[in-house]
């Protein structure tokens, strides 16, 4: 799973294998770990007890949660992907949850080998 963060926004981009288990287990979890012993982590899950998508931030883990629902619609068809507006006290949040495609412009070091399919042609643009 990757994650973007750019202010209020947050993109989760998940690959068919975190698509799998999200819906397997009910959640796909990943994280960042920084010199010190810090760790950022990020989850996604799908609960059976969630009505609508809600985010949280507590013991420096990010997460974002889904109806079960909407997990399994999604994660079964062709849709790309989710997006929703979660108010904040000024603004919003924009929550974006996407199954991934392999990058236009093939970059050392990444592996789309599980990445979903795309109409783009590879190598044209970036």
């Amino acid at each position: 799973m990757k994650l973007r963060i750019r202010g209020d926004s947050v993109r989760l981009r998940l690959t068919r294998g975190d698509v799998r288990a999200l819906l397997d287990t009910g959640a796909v979890d990943d994280e960042t770990r920084f010199p010190g012993g810090s760790t950022f982590r990020y989850r996604l899950t799908a609960r059976a007890d969630c009505s609508e998508v809600g985010a949280a931030f507590a013991g420096g883990t990010l997460t974002v949660a889904l109806p079960t629902a909407l997990a399994r619609a999604w994660g079964e068809s062709e849709d790309v992907g989710i997006r929703v507006a979660l108010p904040l006290a000024a603004g919003e949040l924009g929550l974006l949850i996407e199954k991934d495609s392999p990058c236009l412009t093939a970059r050392p070091g990444e592996d789309d080998s599980d990445a979903f399919a795309s109409d783009a042609p590879r190598g044209t643009n970036c």
